[in-house]
């Protein structure tokens, strides 16, 4: 079958990736004293797509594709792991060793019992993971099942597995919780009207975002010689393989923008932007500087992101203190190297258990790594390999010695990622920085947070914690002339480009302070935020 859309980025690849294990919510009918023979819910996937669609897509939603850690099966808990599955309602599983294949470190059996399912069509799907290796199952039958793991691939595994465990996850949905789930997910990456009103759907339904229309003009006849150095771009993308990245992104750190850039000018009063994550000619991601001109025709004209576009001008209090010459050196120091993706993610996980929308949990997060390191080896490496080995104080350890080195330190993975991402680490190639870390490293320089700049690691802000940063105009009568022109609401910010009204929750409301944005959870829909975390 021919999907409708393209992925072209890895990163877009591994996060809807992420995305079929990882956006939650329970969906699990309650136990029925009689097994019905037939449940319409579980033949649906069967019919016609014209007929299962529609139905499909009225029960379920993308809450439904993430799989719940349910626990690991060890040799010595075969009578205390017991689960309730979406389809079989008592469950248990135990390991057992051996060494069937003659091997050095032998091998093993994950067995799994699995009965009284509510109807006799349903089924139950399931992976099953070490920090090793990760497979997958699904059990229609009442009966004992295997995995067989004919060998273990080392003696850090063979210990891993005897401490630890095999991790079994189970897709909380059955089988039509999880094709209805894919049917939301899959339109937020397709460059049509149908993906655009399935971002906003997505965003209304689990942020609570509005996306109210603005009158015509949409598009704001700016003046250049208004807009200054250090004046902030929040971007909000809604179309296409980056709007369908930005909504997940925004979803799960609270962020109602998903892209960022910062204005500068030079000696000669040109206005220019600067970014990280400008794709460049050969369609890599990197940090650029481009005159405004350029960068505001591609906005117009070129972007297919249906991109909406905020300016949040400094206060005169910080652009008086802001150091223009030391803001380009940076810049410049930074263009043409790699958009950040060594710590995109860790700037979202800043807590053992409060970023992550449940059921997501440090454990499927070592799983989907452990798949994606089998899968783009490479890949890995730049999006937390190194990241975790600075965190451990290592140097090249894989995924699989970091998560046994953490074992035997007595710690979790769960602690791992949450430990803060430093300013001054330097990866292979070089000092990584995502969109708004760019900026926000560009502001220190600049002597924006002053003596505080020290114990601020800015590689921790998301966009949300940028935009809530009492940096920018709190007075409306100096805002530019132009800023919000023809909108029936005057914003405290500059509305430059969008249909939709722009909302940034909090905005300007958090003054900086030590170690700021090092612990903060980030749980939707409310988003709460304690002080001073």
């Amino acid at each position: 079958m021919t999907l409708p859309f393209r992925i072209v980025k890895n990163h877009h690849v591994l996060l809807l990736f992420v995305v079929i294990f990882t956006v939650s919510g329970p969906h699990l009918t309650k136990v029925q004293s009689i097994k019905a023979p037939v449940r319409p819910g579980d033949i649906l996937p069967l019919l016609p797509r014209q007929v299962s669609w529609p139905i499909l897509r009225s029960l379920n939603n993308a809450a439904d594709l993430m799989p719940s850690f349910v626990g690991a099966a060890t040799a010595a808990n075969s009578s205390d792991l017991h689960w309730k599955g979406a389809c079989f309602y008592n469950n248990t599983a135990w390991l057992e060793f051996h060494n069937n294949s003659g091997s050095e470190f032998g091998g093993g059996t994950l067995h799994i019992k699995v009965s009284n399912a509510h109807s006799w069509t349903c089924m139950d799907l399931y992976v099953f993971a070490t920090p090793f290796r990760a497979t997958w199952d699904y059990y229609v039958l009442s009966r004992e099942h295997t995995i067989e793991f004919k060998e273990w691939e080392s003696e850090a595994e063979l210990e891993y597995v005897k401490n630890r465990g095999v991790s079994i996850f189970m897709m909380q949905a059955g089988m039509l919780g999880t094709l209805q789930a894919l049917w939301e997910v899959f339109p937020l990456f397709t460059n049509t009207g149908w993906g655009e009103n399935s971002n906003l759907a997505f965003l209304k339904k689990h942020m609570g975002a509005s996306f109210e229309e603005r009158p015509q003009p949409w598009v704001t006849n700016i003046s250049v010689e208004e807009i200054h150095s250090g004046d902030f771009l929040a971007i909000s993308k809604i179309r296409g393989r980056w709007g369908g990245f930005e909504t997940l992104e925004k979803w799960v750190t609270g962020s109602y923008a998903g892209h960022s850039a910062v204005c500068l000018k030079d000696s000669e009063g040109k206005l220019w932007v600067a970014e990280s994550g400008h794709e460049n000619e050969q369609g890599e991601d990197v940090i650029a500087i481009l005159p405004w001109d350029e960068w505001w025709e591609f906005e117009l004209k070129k972007d297919d992101s249906n991109p909406h576009i905020a300016l949040l001008p400094l206060h005169p209090e910080l652009r008086a203190k802001f150091n223009e010459a030391a803001a380009w050196e940076y810049a410049k120091s930074m263009s043409g190297k790699p958009y950040g993706y060594h710590n995109l993610i860790f700037s979202w996980i800043d807590t053992k258990s409060g970023n992550y929308p449940s059921p997501l949990d440090a454990h499927l997060v070592a799983s989907v790594m452990t798949v994606w390191t089998q899968m783009q080896p490479a890949y890995a490496g730049n999006m937390w390999s190194e990241a975790l080995n600075k965190r451990l104080g290592t140097q090249n350890y894989s995924l699989s010695e970091v998560l046994v080195e953490v074992e035997k330190r007595g710690s979790s993975f769960a602690e791992l990622l949450a430990i803060p991402e430093q300013d001054d680490w330097v990866y292979a190639d070089g000092k990584s920085t995502s969109c708004v870390a760019f900026v926000f490293e560009l502001y220190k320089e600049a002597g924006l947070f002053g003596k505080l700049a020290s114990s601020i690691q800015v590689t921790e802000f998301t966009i949300k914690d940028a935009y809530s940063l009492r940096f920018f105009e709190n007075n409306s009568s100096r805002l530019p002339t132009w800023c919000n022109d023809g909108d029936t609401v005057k914003l405290p910010f500059c509305q430059i480009k969008g249909k939709y009204r722009m909302e940034l929750p909090g905005y300007n409301t958090v003054d900086p302070y030590r170690h700021m944005n090092e612990r903060c959870p980030s749980l939707p829909p409310k988003y709460n935020r304690p002080a001073d975390c």
